[in-house]
């Protein structure tokens, strides 16, 4: 079992990575400071959380996973585009956000619907609940520069 629990985990390794960068594109993109200030705390929570990951990877003796993904990679120069034309509006770029986050929440789920050691479950849900906190913020920011923005 734990070749698969090491899966799942690297998995999530590369979705924390996926957010941190992404997340530190969008404090480069914005250039609203708060943003920018809570772009840069999303990116280091990512940092931190897969750190958490890699740790029980090595801890279940696998080869932590140490970058993100092709999709993510893909996400995130899709983002560069989609900036670029959008002139970097905090609404887009939140917009991007939001859409990671709502990629983030899917793997996290998928994850806590497999068979997981309690420790590592417990880790895996802590930071689920992280992932949806950070979405509903985003969200909830998207909202409030669409409101302003109309």
């Amino acid at each position: 079992m734990s070749t698969n629990v090491v899966s799942v985990l690297n998995d999530l390794v590369e979705t924390s990575k996926d957010g941190e960068k992404g997340f530190l594109k969008a404090a480069e993109d914005t250039r609203d400071p708060s943003l920018k200030l809570l772009f840069q705390n999303r990116a280091q929570k990512c940092a931190e959380g897969a750190r958490e990951l890699q740790d029980l990877v090595a801890r279940l003796g696998g080869k932590p996973e140490t970058g993100g993904s092709v999709a993510g990679a893909l996400h995130r120069g899709w983002v560069d585009v989609k900036s670029a034309v959008s002139g970097h509006s905090d609404h887009a770029i939140l917009a991007e956000c939001e859409r990671g986050e709502d990629a983030a929440k899917k793997n996290y789920r998928e994850a806590l619907d497999k068979d997981l050691p309690a420790d590592v479950r417990a880790v895996v849900e802590a930071q689920y609940q992280g992932v949806l906190e950070n979405h509903d913020r985003i969200r909830d920011l998207r909202d409030q520069y669409a409101a302003a923005k109309s």
